[in-house]
């Protein structure tokens, strides 16, 4: 059986480190695809310190050209993919009525623009495979209008779960699945570093579950949905927020 292929965004730190690391242990190899290259390639050396089964590749989640290189990388050093983790994303918090349009563009185009170039380039190459995975990493801010987070990523998140559903649609009969996770808070070092220990207390106090979410079980999620098997998960959101969303 051929070993399947993977390529996470944002993987230097973070969700995607831990979804990386996932998705190895699980018997993928994996690209960690990061503007922050160095660190990225840290991460992969701590996987596979010879290359072999995991390589950090640059990638600026802005480009539509860098999704095209860095396809073309990891295709060229092991001949396919078989899924893309739309992870990379970026936020700070400011004030609805503050947020400048420049600070709007910024996360419009790391968090939702980012979306569409991974859709756009590799749904087209596992189209013409006939055959493909694609998970976006939304957030539970896309559904709420999000609390600990700014408005203009709640509505790239939000604009993020419209496209999980636009392409699962146009690309389902070309074998090409495209579903969504959509995590709430997670228990993260960058949780911990951007939220005030006061705010973050009253955060995890309003949580059903009373602690914040385990970034491990968000990376098995996404490996259930990258799986070959998953052929009939499409266009779908998979909620992991300790019931702050229900539906």
């Amino acid at each position: 059986m051929t070993t399947r292929v993977v390529v996470v965004t944002g993987a230097a730190r973070g969700l995607g480190a831990t979804i990386a690391a996932k998705f190895h242990a699980a018997g993928y190899r994996v690209a960690l695809a990061d503007l922050a290259l160095d660190a990225a390639r840290e991460v992969a050396a701590s996987l596979s310190p010879d290359g072999s089964t995991a390589f950090a590749v640059p990638l600026d989640v802005t480009s539509k050209v860098d999704f095209e290189c860095a396809l073309q990388t990891v295709a060229a050093r092991w001949g396919q993919v078989h899924a893309l983790i739309n992870n990379a994303g970026a936020s700070k918090v400011v004030p609805v009525m503050e947020i400048t349009g420049e600070q709007f563009d910024q996360v419009i185009n790391v968090n939702l623009k980012s979306a569409l170039f991974g859709c756009q380039v590799f749904g087209q190459y596992f189209a013409d495979r006939g055959e493909g995975r694609i998970v976006n990493i939304a957030s539970l801010a896309g559904q709420n209008g999000g609390s600990a987070t700014g408005a203009h990523y709640a509505a790239a998140k939000g604009g993020t779960l419209t496209l999980t559903k636009v392409f699962a649609r146009d690309l389902a009969a070309k074998g090409v699945t495209v579903n969504a996770i959509s995590p709430g808070p997670l228990d993260l070092p960058i949780v911990h570093e951007s939220v005030p220990a006061d705010k973050l207390d009253k955060v995890i106090a309003g949580i059903p579950v009373g602690r914040l979410g385990n970034a491990e079980y968000v990376a098995d999620v996404a490996i259930l949905l990258a799986s070959g098997q998953a052929y009939f998960a499409n266009g779908a959101c998979w909620d992991v927020n300790g019931g702050l969303y229900m539906r």
